[in-house]
């Protein structure tokens, strides 16, 4: 018995060890492959790396909080004891949910908690369930004596353990996520997420995957429904709520945090990714008519301009401690995270882009085989079909999304890197580099105060939206001489660069270059990542996908693609010189209507209106042939960007064919197809983008030029040099109050010649102090010396302006500015502001200080001429002023500051001479002035001699010395003593004005306070009336001829393309109908190239159809505006600012010509398209019509509504945007000012205010964008998805054959793609479309009757000057007040009439009364003809007015002598000799006037005297009987000399008299009362 027993324990033991050693080696495995190699076990591996990875996390957060707290720090716990420690239980907790960022977040947090719990409760019943199951299955075999329990070591009972234990990691995690800070919060969600992400992979893998497929079964169903139950609530917690939940707001300054966070910042991660956070103000703006600035959503504070400056100036600005290097790389430091985020999104792009062509050529495969050998179900590919397009949407959108907000952050940087910049540069004036083959001229070349800068397109913020590089134009104002054909093309090409745009040619000029042109240009290539990463990466994937279907024959067609691609590149470069000429010829057509705007009143009163439109149109068809020329290059480049592809597919599908002798089936060749269209795709990307970068390279080079090798001013670069370790030696004065020099001297540039450098005059110029120069503390310094002498250089040398150059290590000057300094130029600057504000200048209102410079400074008449008064705005450049009142605002600017020293240069000069001994008496004398430092450069010196405590006097050669009396002053100084002399016969002359007004004495208001009317704002739709402006003229004469041919070819060619695609799915289908050697393929080849060669045949007739429309459109609507302008009246140009004017004919004629041509033509395109691929998609399958109709109106109502509130947020763009470059040029043409009063600090401030408000417009534009483009999308791709359904799982899909339905979901995925891009089109359209509003608004202008063939007088007509006026009654509008009353008058020819009255008499009504420039009732007889009789351009080229102000067009004294060429030189000398200008200077005058002479814009070059004997030279070359003479003060006797001598005996003068010494030998005096 023991014996057994022994035999029996022996027995089992061995049996035992059998199993163990079974178990070992069976299980062993299992073990490795379902334990630690299991899927299961990841979860808890992910598990282990978030304990390390948060234990590491909460050491370092240990060790930092050991540390003392920094400033910052310690700021933002200062408002952590909001509550204090007896705070209610319930008063902490709200506390604590606020800190994790409000209810909402702690809400879902405790959600997640709970999800988490029961998927804990589930995993340990499933455990138990499966240790029971284990049991059963695997009974314990063990020995009473070991105790071994082999069932424990089951590898499911590990691994449930393990979930167990993953769950109750994650519980614990959640459960910190509601009980920690703010920082723990955050860094236990973050795991938690990690976590159950991860998990939740594991259950997609081993349960979901398997239901997509037909091979594979889910590996856990032996746990039943909690499988299911255990996927819903981790695929809660893992991926719902961490989507839709709201985020934490965190302030990029917790020191200031927005008090309101832009929805941006809080919305879900899902509500980012579909725009959601957009919904509340897409739908607010459709249901107000104009969405405001302040109804947008606000700005984010990461987009705060003062946290961008924070954010870049380290990286860009040299000041700001930015490494030397190239400015892109230091761009790529600011925006690192931006271009990470752009490089996922490009690589998500490539690929997601491919998985369509891969289901289409699945699902035509299963239909193809039957189902046989496929793997994955058919609705997997289906539902791809949407959702693949979703995620290649989402990530471009994304990738959008970032890229514009780069984009306006970019601009704001740059703009305010260039602006801080500018603050630090000398503003010294630079001499043009072009040499005049004229002859010696008095022309001078004084910078512009700001340059022209044409605001962007509408279309251009679209195209750039796109990431497509659109093209700009920028002018330049500057001396123009008459544009011939043949010399346009080298005389010129140094004033455009490269890429057509014009180059300024003076600093200010290129300073506003580079905010405008060149920041366009940087924005524009800011998609390099597409070039670089994104098509290269998608031409792989192309290649190997075709690799993949078309085996090595892909290779082939490539390699054709490869061969034929310089051929485009090619096209490009004739396209982009095409665009510079163009840009050229509108360079120069926008300089002529610029000119003609502003000088429209001397056109009309001469009636040159016919031969001025005809100059225009002359101009305008030379700009239409290059735009003609660029077009047909257009064409030809889209036509190479079709057929390339279109070779590439015939040639790898021939060889597929005929040399690899393999069959076309449909999925080959329907997924080849969309292959090929994406190679189209890139190729055309790859053309477009590379202009642009290297553009934009060229424009980051000058920025960084600008930033790095501009000259800054003095203390700037001894910053620099300090910076650097360079020590720069000279003096200082003993009394650092001291107000002088000491041995120094100034030039105007620190690279200049030694002698000097040049002045705007070209001349070298060196200021020379020797010895001490001190102004007197507390008196008036009087600055008196010869014209061009450098008294205004004496101010800018004291102000630092310029180059200081010590004679040794004691020189020095000194401008003490602690107690302020004040400063009022000689060319006034003033602001876009009130003139009250411009008065202040930033500083307190003071009432009784203020009223009092409003009286000493002479303005409190002319506020009264403003309902607005001193709040009215001066306009840009201060256009609602005249050149005196800016004068005298920039004075009381000066005058109420609380500066001790007060700098004023020249300030009598803009201003007559009763208000000049005004200001001099009550200002300059005045308690405002009493105890200050007055330091004041005048050329009036008699005027100003009285009050001066001290004289400086600054010689020719720039050598200054100092006396104690002007006496003295003069007697040393010959010049000075002749130019005071003639001063002085001036002020005699002024003092005999008959109509002299006294500067206080009280006036009219004018009916409005302001000058000109507001513009309309059209809100909503543009109006049929603008369209129909634009499509009937289209057509001409011919408008449905026109329409039928375009419509028709385009029709036509959609329909040509669409057979190209059936055709393949034909040639395919042949293969399962015969035998592969029956399918002759060259016949096949040879149908699909006709179809191939129809299609572009057709398309460029239809191109050529509408080119041409375009350009008769466009020459016909420009005709009609510039004739409309030129007819309108007087009294239109007085209420309309000729900037406004000039817009019309520039900017909005440039949109017209480009964007509304392009983009009506893209919309009609696509629209046919729509049409036709619907159609064919219905031949197919007729019962989607439904579906198709619901797609299509839901389409429309998501157009609607986006472009509803696009418009209104575009319209406020465009206003936010002008502000900016208004104080951007504002700021850059003051400079000198604003330094001077050290208000750069305020201008900052005020700039950061205006990009703000730019850029919060400009992000919410760009982001609806991504709103409407995600919905579209999402539509499309539910369309294609359910016609695909419908094709595999539908009633017919056993009768239907493969190339059926590869035809109809290709028709759907291309149909599906044209959506949205045709809402983005017409939207385009109807914003560029206020261009053709505003232009047919124009055409619609009051007119002045217009020349009857009645109206056109005998040819010898007028013969004498006699005039009879018969109760002449006039009023400046048809409804307004009489100006004149009754008048009758009878001069006969050849008699001289002055004209005499107060000032308001109507005087210069009667001289517009006989012109006809107004409304008049009564008769005018000239030479014995009514004028009313006579045609107006007839009339007012019988009669020259000598105005008081002449007005000169920029060019050569020729070109104002006679514009038109009608007269030879000899007739012109003649005019300027008996004009009496040749008896004003000498044969050998170095710079003598002469025909050849340029005049600047509006004559600013030239003394007026000089401006009115060039008038009446003019008026001499015209021969009329009837001259008017409206003279003033400048009058020269000359002139009066030159009237009484060589006028005629026949020729009448009527002379509008200021001054008694006029009109002491006129034959008759009217008086006007």
């Amino acid at each position: 018995m023991e014996s057994f027993l022994q035999f029996r324990d022996a027995y089992a033991l061995q049996m035992v060890l059998e199993n163990v050693r079974g178990f070992t080696s069976i299980q062993s495995h299992e073990r490795d492959t379902t334990s630690w190699r299991h899927p299961l076990a990841i979860p808890a591996y992910a598990s282990s790396v978030s304990v390390v990875l948060l234990l590491l996390q909460t050491g370092l957060s240990l060790r930092s909080a050991k540390l003392p707290p920094s400033p910052l720090e310690q700021e933002r716990h200062v408002g952590e004891e909001y509550f204090p420690g007896h705070a209610s239980l319930w008063s902490r907790f709200k506390r604590h949910v606020s800190k994790l960022g409000g209810l909402t977040i702690f809400l879902f947090r405790i959600t997640r908690v709970l999800c988490v719990l029961v998927l804990l409760a589930l995993s340990i019943v499933t455990l138990f369930a499966r240790k029971g199951h284990s049991d059963s299955s695997h009974p314990e075999t063990t020995n009473s004596d070991t105790g071994i329990a082999i069932g424990r070591l089951a590898p499911n009972f590990l691994l449930g353990l393990a979930i167990c234990l993953v769950y109750l990691y994650s519980l614990f995690l959640g459960v910190l996520s509601l009980v920690a800070g703010p920082q723990g919060s955050s860094r236990a969600k973050g795991h938690l997420v990690f976590v159950l992400l991860v998990t939740f992979a594991v259950y997609v893998y081993r349960d979901i995957w398997p239901l997509l497929t037909f091979t594979e079964s889910p590996a856990d169903l032996h746990e039943g429904p909690l499988i299911w139950a255990k996927i819903v609530f981790l695929g809660t917690a893992a991926l719902v709520i961490p989507l839709t939940a709201p985020r934490q707001y965190v302030p990029v300054d917790p020191k200031e945090p927005a008090s309101e966070p832009n929805p941006e910042q809080t919305a879900s991660i899902l509500s980012l990714a579909i725009y959601s956070f957009l919904d509340s103000t897409v739908f607010l703006a459709n249901r107000l008519p104009h969405l405001p600035q302040e109804k947008l959503p606000p700005l984010a504070d990461y987009d705060y301009a003062t946290n961008l400056v924070k954010r870049s100036f380290p990286h860009l600005d040299p000041f700001s401690g930015a490494r030397k290097g190239h400015m892109f790389f230091g761009l790529m430091r600011v925006f690192y995270q931006e271009y990470t985020v752009l490089s996922l999104m490009a690589i998500i792009m490539a690929f997601s882009g491919f998985i369509s062509p891969l289901g289409i050529n699945k699902l035509l495969s299963y239909l193809e085989t039957g189902g046989e050998g496929a793997i994955v179900r058919p609705w997997v590919w289906i539902s791809a079909l949407f959702w693949a397009p979703m995620v290649s949407t989402l990530s471009f959108q994304w990738y959008i999304f970032v890229a514009t907000a780069t984009l306006v952050r970019s601009e704001a940087i740059i703009t305010q890197l260039v602006f801080e910049h500018s603050l630090r540069i000398r503003m010294k004036a630079e001499a043009s580099d072009s040499t005049s083959k004229s002859a010696p001229s008095t022309a001078v070349a004084t910078p512009d105060n700001t340059s022209v800068v044409d605001e962007q397109s509408t279309a251009h913020d679209e195209a750039r939206d796109e990431t497509t590089p659109s093209e700009t134009v920028s002018t330049a104002k500057g001396k123009q001489s008459p544009v011939k054909e043949q010399s346009m093309d080298s005389k010129d090409d140094d004033k455009f660069f490269k890429d057509g745009s014009a180059k300024a040619s003076n600093l200010v000029g290129k300073i506003n270059n580079l905010v405008s042109t060149d920041l366009a240009n940087i924005t524009e290539g800011r998609d390099f990542i597409l070039l670089v990463l994104y098509a290269p990466l998608q031409l792989i994937v192309c290649v190997w996908f075709l690799y993949k279907v078309l085996g090595w024959s892909s290779f082939v067609g490539m390699m054709v693609m490869v061969l034929l691609f310089p051929v485009p590149g090619y096209v490009a470069r004739l396209i982009q010189h095409a665009q510079v000429q163009t840009m050229k010829r509108t360079d120069a057509r926008v300089q002529n209507v610029t000119e003609t705007m502003n000088v429209l009143r001397m056109i009309k009163l001469f009636g040159w209106e016919p031969k001025t439109d005809a100059r225009i149109a002359d101009k305008r068809e030379e700009e239409l042939q290059w735009i003609k020329r660029r077009s047909f290059l257009e064409m030809g480049n889209e036509m190479m960007n079709y057929l390339i592809p279109v070779s590439t597919m015939v040639v790898t599908f021939a060889t597929y064919t005929l040399i690899m002798k393999q069959e076309l089936k449909p999925s080959t060749v329907f997924s080849s197809m969309a292959v090929f269209d994406l190679l189209r795709d890139q190729l055309g990307m790859i053309l477009r983008f590379t202009s642009a970068i290297i553009q934009a390279k060229v424009s980051v080079d000058r920025v960084s030029d600008f930033l790095r090798n501009s000259e800054l001013l003095d203390s700037f670069a001894l910053q620099k040099q300090a910076d650097a370790g360079e020590i720069s030696l000279h003096g200082s004065p003993a009394d650092p109050q001291t107000i002088g020099f000491h041995d120094a001297a100034f030039t105007w540039s620190n690279d200049a010649d030694i002698n000097g450098s040049y002045t705007p005059s070209k001349r070298i110029f060196r200021l020379q102090v020797e010895g001490d120069l001190m102004f007197k503390r507390g008196s008036i310094n009087l600055i008196i010396g010869p014209t061009g002498s450098g008294k205004t250089s004496l101010l800018m040398a004291l102000l630092g302006e310029m180059h200081f150059l010590p004679s040794g290590p004691d020189s020095w000057f000194n401008l003490p500015r602690d107690k302020g300094v004040a400063y009022a130029a000689q060319e006034s600057w003033v602001q876009n502001e009130t003139i009250r504000d411009n008065i202040l200048f930033g500083a307190p209102y003071d009432e009784v200080r203020y009223n009092k410079v409003l009286y000493q400074c002479a303005l409190k008449r002319d506020l009264t001429l403003f309902d607005a008064g001193d709040q009215t705005e001066v306009g840009e450049k201060g256009l609602t002023l005249s050149g005196g009142q800016k004068a005298r605002v920039t004075l009381a600017r000066a005058i109420y500051s609380s500066a001790d020293i007060v700098l004023l240069d020249d300030i009598l000069a803009a201003l007559d001479v009763h208000t000049a001994r005004w200001i001099v008496d009550k200002c300059l004398k005045g308690d405002l002035i009493r105890g200050r430092t007055l330091l004041l450069v005048t050329h009036n010196v008699a005027m100003a001699a009285p009050i001066a405590d001290r004289v400086i006097t600054v010689g020719l050669d720039g050598k200054v010395s100092s006396s104690d009396t002007v006496a003295e002053a003069i007697r040393e100084d010959k010049d000075l003593s002749a130019e005071i002399k003639e001063e002085m016969e001036e002020t005699e002359k002024a003092l005999e004005e008959i109509d002299a007004e006294d500067p206080e004495a009280p006036d009219a208001k004018k009916a409005d306070g302001k000058l000109t009317v507001e513009e309309d704002i059209a809100l909503g739709h543009i109006s049929w009336d603008a369209m129909k402006l634009y499509l009937t003229s289209l057509g001409g004469s011919h408008v449905a001829l026109f329409w039928i041919a375009f419509m028709t070819g385009t029709l036509l060619v959609d329909a040509s393309n669409i057979s190209q695609t059936w055709f393949l799915g034909y040639w395919a289908e042949q293969y399962d109908i015969r035998p592969a050697s029956e399918v002759r393929v060259s016949f096949y080849l040879m149908i699909y190239c006709l179809l191939a060669l129809i299609s572009v045949i057709i398309y460029s007739s239809a191109f050529v159809v509408y080119v041409f429309g375009s350009l008769r459109a466009s020459r016909s609507i420009h005709r009609r505006l510039i004739e409309s302008i030129l007819g309108t009246t007087l009294r239109w140009l007085d209420t309309t600012p000729t900037s406004r004017v000039i817009t019309r004919c520039t900017q909005d004629i440039r949109t017209i010509d480009g964007n509304i041509s392009m983009y009506l033509r893209w919309l009609l395109e696509m629209s046919a398209t729509l049409l036709m691929k619907f159609a064919a998609i219905l031949f197919v399958t007729p019962i989607f019509v439904i579906p198709g109709t619901i797609l299509t109106g839901l389409g429309g109502l998501i157009g609607q509504i986006y472009m509803k509130s696009q418009l209104s947020v575009k319209r406020e763009m465009s206003v936010a945007k002008a502000p900016v470059l208004g104080h951007f040029g504002a700021a850059i043409a003051g400079l000198t000012s604003i330094r001077a009063y050290g208000a750069q600090k305020a201008f900052k401030s005020e700039a950061y205010n205006r990009i703000n408000r730019y850029t919060r417009a400009a992000r919410t534009h760009y982001n609806l964008n991504r709103w409407v483009c995600i919905r579209i999308d999402a539509l499309g791709g539910l369309f294609t998805a359910g016609l695909a359904a419908y094709l595999i799982y539908g009633p017919s899909r056993n009768e239907r054959v493969p190339s059926e339905a590869g035809f109809s979901i290709t028709m759907a995925v291309s149909f599906s793609g044209i959506i949205l891009y045709w809402v983005r089109i017409l939207n385009a359209l109807e914003v560029d479309g206020n261009s053709l509003e505003r232009v047919q608004a124009y055409i619609t202008i009051e007119q002045e009757p217009k020349p009857t063939q009645d109206g056109i007088p005998p040819a010898y007509w007028p013969s004498s000057g006699d005039l009879k006026v018969e109760s002449l009654c006039a009023r400046y509008s048809a409804n307004g007040p009489e100006v004149l009353h009754d008048i009758s008058f009878h001069v006969k020819s050849g008699e001289r009439v002055g004209i005499v009255g107060r000032t308001g008499s109507g005087k210069s009504s009667l001289t517009l009364s006989l012109l006809r420039c107004i409304p008049t009732e009564g008769t005018v007889y000239y030479d014995g003809r009514p004028t009313s009789s006579i045609n107006l351009d007839v009339l007012r080229t019988g009669i020259t007015i000598i105005p008081q102000v002449p007005e000169l067009l920029t060019g050569s004294l020729r070109e104002n002598l006679d514009p038109f060429s009608q007269y030879d030189d000899a007739a012109l000398n003649s005019a300027l000799r008996a004009s009496g200008l040749f008896s004003l200077q000498s044969e050998d005058d170095e710079g003598r006037i002469t025909l050849d002479s340029t005049i600047s814009s509006g004559g600013g070059n030239l003394s007026i005297g000089q401006r009115q004997i060039i008038a009446l030279a003019r008026a001499l070359v015209r021969g009329s009987k009837l001259l008017i003479l409206d003279e003033d003060h400048h009058t020269d006797s000359v002139i009066q000399n030159s009237l009484r001598r060589e006028l005629g005996g026949d020729v009448t003068l009527i002379t509008v008299a200021h001054r008694l010494q006029t009109i002491m030998d006129a034959d008759k005096i009217a008086s006007l009362f």
